[in-house]
């Protein structure tokens, strides 16, 4: 394996992967996301991350966002239920600016009440704009269906009146209690002798007091076998079926990815888009997604079409499920789909700065780092039994859940 990890006495962990380039690709991870919001304070996560970039101690919002951009250098940042992650790629001379940065708007926010008012305002415009993209905000809605009553629930946005009541203290009570030292790893992919980069990581961060926190993840609840109809300002019908599915740390997650590349993944010769898009002209867009989490999962369906097409839409749909449960796929057919998945995930390594995001959340979900012949290796293993089985277990009638969004009258 040829990375490196490090961590410091802190226990904030430091991951160098490295590729001779010009270029760094850079991220912090905090093992916090949306989930770990209390009741009534839906948001606060995602309100952090858009924080993070205003004022600390030492710098201006300015002088933030101009660090790096100076330089020809991006920063950005995004959350999600379980993760918030900050990112950066700049030329290989500004690593330690870039660093710098991070810890500066990690540890030195200071949050200032003015700039919360401004940033709620912004968040509400992208709670808007998500609203009015029905494609988007249907897989939300079907989370909330499904894990209703539980952290997985809401919309990692929050909601409007949690957030307009969301208070400094409120932010800072949430960084206290889950921005852990050693929940959060730093990882680099870049041209740097290793000792002179865990020579700058303790400069930087060795000063950081420990910080630790042991938070318990509640019991996710959810409800399956739902079919729910609603009515939207819309003009097509969208609709997402779909069932809840394995964790991270499930082995079948793994057939499952691959049924999922292969049912309607990414591409269009997905079985869904073949024998629905191509073979009818009907819905232009039908895809399959799997989203993992660490006690559970979510496999969804989405399509979006005309409303007279609809209801044949959905009935090849489940055509094309009960296929799946009730006939094994063949060896050669398997074989196939294994290849083009592998070569997928390849292409996929090319963009390095997924590549070292991915592999920062391997070392917070498994202590170490998964080599992609590990991972050809476990989809190598997959049988036709497996996907079958798993087949089996997913779209069973009375576990299969769906949403609707319906044109208004």
């Amino acid at each position: 394996m040829d990375h490196k990890i490090f961590q410091l006495e802190n226990g904030l962990r430091i991951l160098l992967h490295p590729q001779v380039s010009s270029i760094t690709h850079a991220c912090l991870i905090v093992d916090v996301g949306s989930r770990h919001e209390q009741f009534g304070k839906f948001g606060t996560a995602h309100f952090i991350e858009h924080l993070l970039f205003k004022k600390t101690e030492r710098r201006s919002t300015n002088q933030i966002l101009n660090r790096l951009e100076s330089v020809g250098g991006d920063l950005n940042a995004y959350t999600t239920k379980e993760y918030t992650c900050i990112q950066a790629s700049f030329l290989n001379p500004y690593l330690d600016r870039a660093l710098d940065l991070f810890e500066d708007i990690i540890f030195h926010s200071l949050f200032p009440e003015d700039e919360m008012e401004k940033e709620k305002g912004v968040i509400l415009d992208e709670m808007a704009s998500y609203l009015d993209s029905p494609e988007e905000s249907i897989m939300d809605d079907f989370e909330d269906q499904i894990f209703k009553g539980s952290g997985l629930g809401h919309n990692i946005l929050g909601l409007e009146d949690d957030l307009k009541g969301i208070v400094q203290d409120d932010i800072k009570t949430f960084i206290s209690q889950h921005y852990a030292t050693s929940k959060m790893v730093i990882a680099i992919a870049g041209d740097y002798d290793e000792k002179k980069l865990l020579k700058l990581a303790n400069k930087l961060f060795g000063q950081v007091k420990v910080h630790e926190w042991d938070h318990v993840r509640e019991d996710v609840s959810f409800v399956g076998g739902t079919q729910v109809e609603l009515q939207r300002p819309i003009n097509q019908v969208h609709c997402v079926l779909g069932s809840t599915a394995y964790s991270i740390y499930d082995d079948r997650k793994t057939g499952l990815l691959l049924l999922n590349s292969l049912l309607g993944g990414f591409g269009m010769a997905s079985i869904l888009n073949l024998n629905i898009r191509e073979k009818y002209g009907i819905a232009y867009t039908i895809e399959s997604n799997y989203s993992l989490y660490s006690d559970t999962g979510l496999f969804s369906i989405y399509f979006g079409t005309d409303e007279e097409k609809a209801e044949k839409a959905l009935k090849l749909v489940h055509k094309e499920l009960n296929k799946l449960k009730d006939q094994p796929l063949s060896e050669s057919f398997l074989l196939r789909a294994k290849t083009k998945f592998k070569g997928q995930i390849a292409l996929a390594e090319e963009n390095r700065m997924s590549m070292i995001i991915a592999e920062a959340k391997n070392l917070l979900d498994y202590d170490r780092v998964i080599s992609l012949q590990e991972v050809f290796d476990k989809i190598d293993a997959v049988t036709v039994a497996d996907i079958h089985g798993i087949s089996n277990d997913l779209f069973a009638d009375d576990k299969l859940s769906s949403l609707t969004f319906l044109p208004e009258d």
